[in-house]
């Protein structure tokens, strides 16, 4: 791979090295630069400038999600009239030494700015408040245009050259494709200034995104009293208004979720594979990637893969075990599209297409109990809350009945109790969206107690999981993990819609599901 670190010094020939830059003086955070090679000559950087095409700059069509995210900003306006509002994008994160993370810009930044994808590190979207008008704020969205080719962050910048990372858009290209003025990045602290200080205009921030980006708003707002409590009332604003989404974002997550099942389909075909490989689990976890890739953006979180009894440690990510004929293999994975919305299904799957009985019995029960969430689901006035409850009851008593309870399933489903939680330690149920465990931030009065609301998207994922060391357990149960989880949208007249049930759910249509993809 290339050299590229943002740290590589961008002018250093090893013939124009002094000799102080070869002793122990020379400072760690240059000596990338050791090993550059790049041409430092005035004739060099006159010839590279000259000789291009001219640019032909045709502005974009606005983003189908600029009106809905004008609207967002609009609403989270609203809640804070007179204030500046500061949501960063966040920066690239270094993976090793001098190389990155593929960007992914923060979900508050994403969700107001309608833009997705590695789209614009190091950018801030800054919501101005103004006088009168309709309009609380106006939105400008400062980030760092492309350089002209006679500039030498065109051939020499490893983290903004036009050489290096691609084409940069210009100002003009973001404000027609997202409807927001738009400015340089470098004018970004004296706006956020503007008016600020003690007794000037309220600065918030959105915390723990871009450290310098904070540095800057604590730099222009000194004097202000209270102000983490100001940027956290700001964040938990902006994950609260993720709770119901816009029909753009249901789009979106449709989207997702029709990849997410193609996804499914490959893991199928790709079964006898896996079970040909040592690292059969990093098979499945590699057909599906390709899929993310292929349809979308990446995966929305860490595929888990994990057959046998690896399905019983929750967030089994690793994946580097064999896929063995007789046993179950738990498939927990999402799409995330362009836009970074994803899905989240899971799956457990007979690696020979066919469930044995004791296998049966568990996945059935797991079925029943994502059933009954569902059904809670749609009844009036059911609180996020109320979707647990449905499920533990239907497992502490399927349980008891198998004589796995020391209590009965009353007394195991009171608060003394919760016996049946031995083989179910997480919830049944997370909103979902641009992030997989979306509104992470949300009040609890606006999440884990509020009632179904229209535009709500969640799972339901029911599981039982019995360790291979499980004592408590019949030794015929041991080592079986299982998982079903469903995404779940609340319409506008209050039913309920599954909007993952085009993949198979019950046992008898998963194995007629697996047996119709192997024939193919």
């Amino acid at each position: 791979m290339l050299a590229t670190g943002p740290h590589v010094r961008l002018a250093c020939d090893d013939e124009h090295m002094k000799d102080t830059d070869r002793s122990e003086s020379q400072p760690l955070s240059e000596r990338g630069s050791n090993r550059s090679q790049r041409p430092t000559s005035a004739a060099f950087r006159r010839f590279i400038a000259s000789g291009w095409a001219e640019r032909e700059e045709v502005l974009p069509e606005e983003s189908p999600a600029a009106p809905y995210a004008a609207a967002r900003r609009a609403r989270v306006g609203a809640q804070f009239p007179g204030e500046r509002l500061v949501v960063p994008a966040g920066t690239l994160v270094t993976r090793s030494n001098d190389t990155d993370y593929r960007f992914r810009p923060h979900s508050a930044f994403a969700h107001l700015t309608g833009l997705g994808t590695d789209q614009e590190p190091d950018a801030v979207l800054v919501l101005h408040p103004v006088e009168g008008g309709e309009q609380t704020h106006e939105a400008v969205l400062y980030f760092r245009p492309r350089a002209g080719k006679d500039s030498e962050e065109f051939y020499a910048d490893s983290r903004y050259g036009e050489l290096w990372v691609g084409e940069r858009p210009s100002l003009e290209e973001v404000a027609a494709l997202t409807g927001i003025r738009t400015a340089h990045i470098d004018s970004l602290a004296d706006e956020l200034a503007k008016d600020a200080g003690a007794g000037g205009v309220q600065v918030r921030v959105v915390p723990g995104v871009d450290a310098s980006v904070e540095a800057q708003v604590n730099s222009a707002r000194r004097g202000q009293s209270e102000t983490a409590a100001a940027d956290t009332k700001l964040a938990e604003a902006l994950s609260e208004l993720r709770l119901r989404k816009d029909d753009y974002e249901v789009a979106e997550m449709r989207k997702a979720i029709a990849a997410t099942i193609k996804g499914f389909e490959d893991i199928v075909r790709a079964l006898p594979r896996a079970v040909e490989h040592p690292r059969g689990e990093r098979v499945i976890e590699g057909v599906f990637g390709a899929r993310a890739r292929e349809e979308g953006n990446a995966t929305g979180y860490d595929t888990i893969a994990a057959s046998g009894n690896h399905a019983n440690t929750l967030h089994w990510i690793r994946n580097d075990g064999p896929v063995r004929p007789g046993d179950l293999v738990l498939v927990d994975a999402g799409v995330e599209v362009d836009s970074l919305y994803t899905a989240d299904v899971t799956r457990t799957l007979p690696v020979d297409g066919v469930f044995t009985p004791a296998q049966r019995k568990v996945y059935d029960a797991v079925l029943e109990a994502a059933d009954a969430a569902f059904s809670r689901a749609s009844q009036p006035g059911v609180r996020f809350r109320d979707l647990h409850a449905a499920a533990m009851e239907v497992l502490a008593h399927r349980l008891a009945e198998w004589g796995l309870l020391p209590a009965s399933a009353e007394e195991s489903l009171s608060e003394e109790g919760q016996y049946h939680r031995r083989w179910m330690v997480h919830g049944t149920s997370h909103h979902l969206g641009i992030d997989v465990h979306d509104c992470a931030q949300a009040r609890r009065e606006m999440y884990l107690d509020a009632e179904l609301q229209p535009g709500m998207i969640f799972t339901i994922e029911p599981g039982l999981y019995f360790r291979a060391d499980d004592l408590t357990v019949p030794e015929e149960l041991r080592g079986i993990g299982v998982r079903i989880e469903d995404d779940i949208l609340v319409r506008e007249d209050g039913s309920v819609e599954n909007l993952s049930a085009a993949l198979p759910r019950r046992a008898e249509d998963v194995e007629a599901w697996m047996a119709s993809l192997r024939q193919v």
